[in-house]
């Protein structure tokens, strides 16, 4: 083998390696960042030990469909739970979990669904809801049904909320403003609590659908 042909093989292997160390650098960077429990509490997100199954319910989104406990199984699902006639609080979660998914990849985008299930159920019906959940993000899903269905499913969520009287006839909900985590398996896997900002959302819910088994 002549000089020059072992300077263009010495030459060529370094290339090769030297792209394989930048594919794999590549891969690095690009790979979720997983974050141990204590990171996760410190991004605001409080994750059960164990997720926990929780019963079926009825309800209805505001295009009229059924929303059931299987309408929570194939993907991620975030459930806030608001109302509309919220002034503060509500729209302001709505518009950081738009964002929070605004800023994630297509691919991932199909992995997890938003929810505002109404604490308000009597002002808000599908109709009022079709109205303000889409505001936000066109692929929101707006969930309402009667005081007792909603009741059922905030308790073993671990939501609280009650009616609290204003100036005549009117009211206001004050309730729970942490946004629930559901698993793809359907299951309660933990919340993320307040205050929210959506990169620190976005990098724990990275963790933990990475960590999670298919």
């Amino acid at each position: 083998m002549t000089p020059k042909r072992k300077i263009w093989i010495t030459v060529a292997v370094c290339v090769a390696f030297s792209l394989l160390m930048l594919v794999g650098l590549m891969n690095k960077l690009s790979a979720p960042r997983m974050l141990t429990s204590y990171e996760m509490r410190e991004y605001g997100a409080m994750l059960l030990e164990k997720p926990r199954r929780f019963s079926d319910f009825q309800l209805v989104t505001h295009s009229g469909e059924a929303f059931t406990k299987s309408s929570l199984e194939g993907k991620w699902t975030l459930i806030f739970f608001g109302f509309s006639h919220c002034p503060d609080i509500c729209p302001t979660t709505l518009a950081t979990l738009n964002r929070l998914v605004a800023a994630l990849k297509d691919g991932e985008q199909k992995d997890i669904q938003v929810v505002m299930l109404t604490v308000d159920p009597e002002r808000d019906t599908p109709e009022k809801l079709a109205q303000y959940v889409p505001y936000f993000n066109k692929d929101f899903i707006g969930v309402t049904g009667n005081q007792y269905q909603i009741l059922n499913v905030a308790t073993q969520l671990s939501v609280v909320y009650t009616k609290a009287p204003l100036k005549g006839d009117d009211y206001t909900m004050d309730h729970s403003s942490n946004v629930v985590i559901i698993n793809p398996k359907g299951d309660y896997h933990g919340f993320f609590r307040p205050p929210f900002e959506e990169g620190a959302m976005r990098v724990a819910w990275r963790s933990m659908a990475a960590d999670f088994p298919d």
